[in-house]
């Protein structure tokens, strides 16, 4: 599998990430940063993940778009876009539970192609630690099956951010 990148722009308020390759956790600070300096911004309305070049996803980079939904609902009522056109990647996307926080569409009706890749944000193996646990505890708060699926993994963590 190709090594994961991340392309993103903007334009009017709507960001369109789009995720290349093998996206994995070494990726998550930076994904993080951007959505939250994006939510922040005074003239945010959306963003659409496009996933349609994406080979292969972990879980704590899913986490952090799940975060991304979560703050979505709670603050502005919104709801995210995924675009995602590979059955496994789609399978994964519902075994989580995404279709409950984002829309999910199999197709995009413009070409919108971001250009500017997200530059990896270096962080201490504490602060990366810090990020896995607070991906998986609100992929868990999705739903019980993912409660299942993390907690041990969270239990660990938890043990480990502790120290």
């Amino acid at each position: 599998m190709a090594e994961g990148r991340i392309l993103v722009a903007e334009q009017d308020g709507v960001h369109v990430l789009k995720f290349l390759g093998d996206v994995r956790l070494n990726l998550c600070p930076s994904l993080d940063l951007y959505l939250d300096n994006a939510m922040h911004s005074s003239h945010f309305r959306n963003v659409l993940i496009d996933l349609t070049e994406t080979q292969g996803i972990d879980s704590t980079s899913l986490g952090i778009l799940a975060k991304l939904a979560v703050r979505m609902r709670k603050q502005m009522s919104g709801v995210p876009t995924l675009v995602s056109i590979n059955n496994n990647i789609t399978r994964i996307l519902l075994s989580m539970g995404f279709d409950k926080v984002f829309a999910l569409v199999n197709k995009l009706d413009a070409n919108l192609d971001p250009c500017e890749q997200l530059i990896n944000t270096n962080c201490t193996e504490q602060e990366m630690q810090e990020k896995v646990l607070e991906a998986h505890r609100t992929l868990m708060a999705l739903n019980e099956k993912n409660q299942q699926e993390f907690k041990s993994l969270v239990d660990v963590l938890e043990s480990q951010c502790q120290l």
